[in-house]
């Protein structure tokens, strides 16, 4: 169990991109009151220095000297997005991915950018939040798009054990942020046939949908007893998730949804939806795993 004074954790590579992910970073800290860590993994080229003779450690400290300028520049950002955080940085001899993966340990938080510089950093940022999502030990945000500074948390809800975890995230985080909390669930035709085994000739849709809403309902009675500051605004649609997170996403401050569900049925496999909003989310995208 981390303790409440975990670290959120950003990973810096000198992008644009790294600098806007450390500034949602900093912002989150001031509302959780934790510190901020920003960390920068390194690793020497095989090549890329052609023309120039140089020694592995003249590489490794030009590597080095690199990365402490890109870690000053990004605690000058976060210092001016929330100036009372704490900012500790630290450079790393390790890969981008498994560095991050390691820091996940001891994180409230991992967050990227949604770019970045590619093979000199080690942090390309899609192939690392996938992987982060799949094996870290903390949830991750990948912070792309644009926020609604008033538009709520918009979480995707399946009933799996991830989806609960992405509730209690989704929930806290609007609590914290004092907005509401757009809860969506998804159903499919293809789905529902499948599960019921009869043919969309056979299903009565009307009360299939009851039965979803009654089904999200049941998923968020305890979260809102425990949040009841939180609006909740529940939403079910016979849609693709990944087409109805986009469209509320358009219009929330935060995306929340789990790194896996129940399978075809739920729609919410990391690698389908979880990897669709990595690359075209519309505002920050949270993704939960189960806790254990």
């Amino acid at each position: 169990m981390k303790g409440p004074d975990a670290p959120v954790v950003v990973g810096v590579d000198g992008s644009s991109s790294a600098l806007a992910a450390v500034r949602w970073a900093a912002e989150e800290c001031a509302r959780h009151h934790t510190r901020l860590r920003l960390v920068h993994g390194y690793s020497l080229p095989v090549r890329g220095y052609p023309e120039i003779i140089m020694t592995g450690n003249e590489i490794r400290r030009a590597i080095q000297d690199q990365a402490h300028e890109w870690l000053t520049e990004a605690t000058a950002a976060a210092r001016a997005a929330a100036p009372g955080v704490e900012v500790v940085t630290e450079v790393v001899a390790d890969s981008g991915t498994h560095l991050l993966i390691e820091e996940s340990r001891a994180a409230r938080l991992m967050v990227l950018g949604s770019t970045g510089l590619g093979n000199v950093t080690g942090l390309l940022v899609g192939s690392t939040a996938l992987a982060l999502a799949s094996h870290g030990e903390c949830p991750l945000v990948v912070v792309r798009g644009t926020a609604v500074p008033d538009g709520p948390v918009v979480v995707g809800v399946d009933g799996s054990p991830t989806s609960e975890a992405a509730l209690a995230f989704a929930f806290e985080e609007a609590s914290t942020r004092g907005c509401g909390l757009t809860a969506i669930l998804c159903w499919q035709d293809f789905m529902v046939e499948s599960a019921y085994s009869a043919t969309r000739f056979t299903v009565d849709w009307g009360q299939v949908e009851g039965e979803e809403r009654r089904l999200l309902a049941q998923r968020l009675a305890g979260w809102q007893e425990k949040y009841p500051d939180v609006e909740v605004h529940r939403v079910v649609l016979r849609d693709r998730p990944v087409r109805a997170l986009m469209r509320y996403g358009a219009e929330a401050q935060l995306v929340v949804v789990g790194s896996h569900g129940h399978g075809g049925f739920a729609g919410m496999l990391l690698g389908s939806t979880s990897q669709a909003l990595v690359y075209n989310a519309p505002c920050p995208l949270a993704i939960v795993r189960q806790a254990g």
